[in-house]
């Protein structure tokens, strides 16, 4: 790949002068000239070359060659500059995605989360992208193991599983037994891990930067603050003490669903590398045998699993963001257990009232009330036009009515809402478009509990419950003590507040100040209107005097008749005349307002 000089004449985004000295220097690598200033782009250091390779070819390959347009870059022969389309290669994409990495595989899960950024299939390739890689020579992990907890593992461990049950990009799983009994299972960082996403993420920030600032794709989405988003959701992966808080917080928002079960961390057993949780004995939903599914009560897990979810949307606003079949379990007590929460989605109380508007509004089937909901949540409203927004949503909100899960999912009614907003040039939180891939997630694994299940019907059973115990349950003890003290506060301070007032209206000092109004302009007006009465009455009492004396015999004539009325009447006219002319030339009138559409 080769880097050339962009030319002054293409538009580029202000950019940074290097220091005093490296303007007149040569370039040097790593360097664009841009108006004869040097601007720092890309590293080129020998490590990223391959990175920079691998990340242009999947953009070209998956994003074509319109993403590089408006950088001066030469791609060199082997990047042909006519790649399929997204939609024909899409189905590639995961396994490329698993070839370059760890890193890349996080980053696509990440981005099949993201349907306001991506086309349909580029994420439904990534919402098949497998966590899945070579396991790692056991010694390697007992001695991360060992250094994390700072003991022998076999004193904490008498049994340890040195087969693991699973080999993800981030870490490995072993099965283990506490001296207690307590059957857990034991997660740890793979060896070096922390330090290759670092040089990935570089690269690739640098990269994002890159398009950024040369290519109208980067002008327009800002690829670098999308990378650093990704990256600060990684990192807390990285941290596996965060994913034990997502646990506890998780179990404790669902302690009151008995049929919904969360595995506990050994809090002196997890550090930042090594987390251990409780073992939970059972099967994963997407590898169920049809005859334990038969012997399930499918129905009522569904249900729970969906009121549980609607729960951590509405009510806690912090959500399990990856609940696909395969991190859903059914243990040997029928069950579900949710695993992997690593990652998580955090609503704030606002867009927690939104949501529960438009979930409503879609399990109501009442496309404008769900059109009404997105518009108070989005962003960038200037210039879209709202009538065909709405249409829209009308038109995917009405296929919900009379329509049972294998019909149609309810995430992606959501996931097509957001879309539909994009599509219109609105700006919508990334938490909506992550809330409605989890919804679509969910609604596969109720499509395995029960064929029938009725989403939309379930939301309207529970959603306005849901919502009544988060009114109730809303304030914590430390928010109500706060709120207890700010009514304290205005009670005592009322009848003196009240004193001040009534005393003012009683002396006649009350003052109202209103700034809606103009006076002096609204006085001029009135006066000008003033005056063009009066002068209108006197025009009139002259033709009405002119007219009453027109037929009195005069020895003065003027143009054949008595010249007194006639006098009158020029007098009128010439008065008539001087009003029109002021009107025409003197009156400012305002801007008219917009004519109402009328509906089509």
């Amino acid at each position: 790949m080769h880097l050339v000089e962009p030319t002054a004449t293409r538009p580029v985004m202000p950019l940074k002068p290097m220091p005093p000295g490296v303007v007149d220097s040569a370039p040097r690598e790593g360097l664009f000239k841009v108006d004869s200033e040097y601007m720092m782009i890309l590293s080129l250091k020998p490590t990223h070359l391959k990175r920079y390779k691998d990340v242009v070819r999947l953009l070209l390959k998956y994003g074509n060659a319109d993403l590089l347009k408006g950088a001066d870059v030469d791609l060199g022969e082997d990047f042909p500059l006519t790649a399929p389309k997204a939609a024909e290669q899409a189905k590639d994409l995961a396994a490329d995605l698993e070839a370059l990495g760890p890193t890349y595989i996080k980053l696509g899960q990440l981005l099949s989360t993201r349907a306001d950024l991506l086309p349909p299939p580029i994420i439904e390739s990534l919402a098949r992208l497998t966590d899945h890689v070579d396991p790692v020579p056991v010694a390697e992990l007992l001695a991360i193991l060992e250094e994390e907890l700072q003991v022998k593992y076999s004193r904490l461990f008498p049994d340890f599983d040195l087969k693991p049950i699973a080999a993800a990009s981030l870490g490995q799983v072993h099965r283990a037994t506490l001296r207690d009994g307590r059957r857990v299972v034991v997660k740890i960082q793979r060896p070096g891990i922390r330090e290759r996403i670092a040089e990935d993420m570089e690269a690739l920030g640098e990269i994002a930067s890159f398009l950024d600032l040369h290519t109208e794709a980067g002008l327009k989405y800002g690829f670098r603050n999308i990378l650093d988003e990704f990256h600060r959701t990684l990192l807390q992966e990285l941290d596996y003490r965060q994913e034990a808080r997502h646990l506890s917080t998780i179990s404790k928002n669902l302690a009151k669903f008995n049929r919904i079960v969360i595995p506990q961390p050994v809090e002196n057993l997890t550090t930042i590398r090594v987390l251990t949780m409780d073992c939970i004995s059972g099967h994963k939903i997407s590898l169920l045998e049809p005859l334990k599914r038969f012997e399930l009560n499918g129905a009522e897990l569904a249900d729970q699993l969906f009121q549980a979810y609607l729960q951590q949307i509405l009510v806690d606003g912090f959500v399990h963001a990856d609940p696909h079949p395969g991190n859903v379990l059914v243990t040997d007590d029928n069950r579900l257990a949710l695993i992997d929460l690593g990652m998580v989605i955090r609503l704030t109380p606002r867009l927690q009232d939104r949501m529960v508007a438009l979930l409503l509004a879609i399990g109501e089937t009442k496309g404008e009330e769900a059109a009404r909901a997105v518009l108070s949540i989005a962003d960038g409203q200037e210039g879209v036009d709202r009538e065909a927004f709405s249409r829209s949503i009308n038109n995917i909100v009405g296929k919900v009515k009379d329509s049972t899960l294998s019909e149609l999912d309810m995430g992606r009614v959501l996931v097509d809402i957001t879309r539909s907003a994009v599509d219109h040039g609105l700006r919508l939180p990334s938490e909506i478009s992550m809330v409605g891939q989890a919804l679509l997630k969910l609604d596969s694994v109720g499509r395995l509990l029960d064929p029938d299940f009725k989403t939309h019907e379930a939301i309207r059973t529970h959603a306005l419950k849901v919502v009544r115990g988060r009114i109730v349950g809303s304030e914590s003890i430390g928010g109500l003590f706060s709120s207890l003290v700010e009514v304290k506060d205005f009670l005592v301070h009322l009848p003196g507040r009240v004193s001040r007032i009534l005393d003012a209206v009683a002396d006649n000092r009350l003052k109202v100040e209103v700034d809606a109004l103009d006076e002096d302009r609204l006085m001029e007006g009135l006066q000008k209107v003033a005056n063009r009465i009066t002068l209108g009455l006197v025009l009139a009492a002259l033709i009405i005097g002119a007219a009453l004396t027109l037929r009195l015999e005069s020895n003065y004539q003027l143009f054949g008749y008595p010249a007194m009325p006639m006098v009158l009447f020029l007098a009128a006219a010439v008065g008539i005349l001087i009003l029109v002319i002021s009107i025409l030339l003197r009156d400012v009138r305002g801007p008219r307002p917009p004519r109402k559409r009328e509906p089509s």
